[in-house]
């Protein structure tokens, strides 16, 4: 199982690691950051394969996976 961490202060909220989660476990938080910017959020569900393409794609650099 895989579990990703987002860097609130580093997202932008562009909305791609949303699009590529094969398994929808991004979506838009209705919380800002520093910046008052709202960030994406991971639901933590156990369904995360942790297959890194929301990191991968994240044009900020502000996901990590970590695994459990």
């Amino acid at each position: 199982m895989g579990k990703i961490v987002i860097d609130k202060d580093k997202c932008k909220n562009c909305g791609i690691c949303m699009e590529v989660c094969p398994n929808g476990l991004i979506k838009s938080s209705t919380t800002t950051n520093k910046f008052g910017v709202l960030t994406a959020e991971f639901t933590n569900s156990d369904k995360c394969t942790g297959c890194t393409m929301c990191a991968i794609s994240c044009p900020e650099i502000a996901i990590k996976e970590v695994r459990r």
